[in-house]
């Protein structure tokens, strides 16, 4: 009860962060582990969002929206989920500054090294498992 109760304080941190940073939260909100970034109202597709939320470190599924023009495989959304992260042990803090990184990725002129750095960090803080010697991320 504990672990699903901070899923949904850290996903209400994270909505509340991306909206304070201009970003449109589907619904306005969330009531679940989940959210949809609308960025319809933006240059970004949700096909390139995710190219770029990967560049920082992050992993999200491009998505459509309600009323969406674009095709499935492109979308004009993000979808962005909390418990692996809250599994972690990511709290409402983190999740706040994983929104201003994923504010940060889509404004203007983005240093995306230091916003990765950001990332790392936050993993770093928070390990996959206490001694886990195998590996985190991939190559493709």
């Amino acid at each position: 009860k504990a672990y699903q109760r901070q899923v949904r304080a850290n996903a209400d941190a994270l909505c509340e962060e991306l909206v304070a940073g201009g970003l449109e939260v589907l619904t306005g909100g969330t009531d679940t582990h989940l959210l949809l970034l609308d960025l319809r109202r933006s240059e970004w597709t949700g096909k390139d969002a995710e190219e770029r939320f990967h560049e920082v470190r992050l992993t999200v599924n491009r998505n459509t929206v309600p009323f969406d023009e674009r095709p499935p495989t492109v979308g004009s959304g993000v979808r962005i989920g909390t418990p692996a992260a809250t599994m972690r042990g990511f709290d409402e803090e983190d999740f706040r500054e994983v929104g201003r990184i994923i504010c940060g990725a889509l404004g203007e002129d983005p240093d995306l090294d230091a916003l990765a750095a950001r990332s790392l960090e936050l993993c770093d803080a928070n390990p996959l498992y206490a001694g886990f010697g195998g590996y985190t991320t991939f190559e493709h």
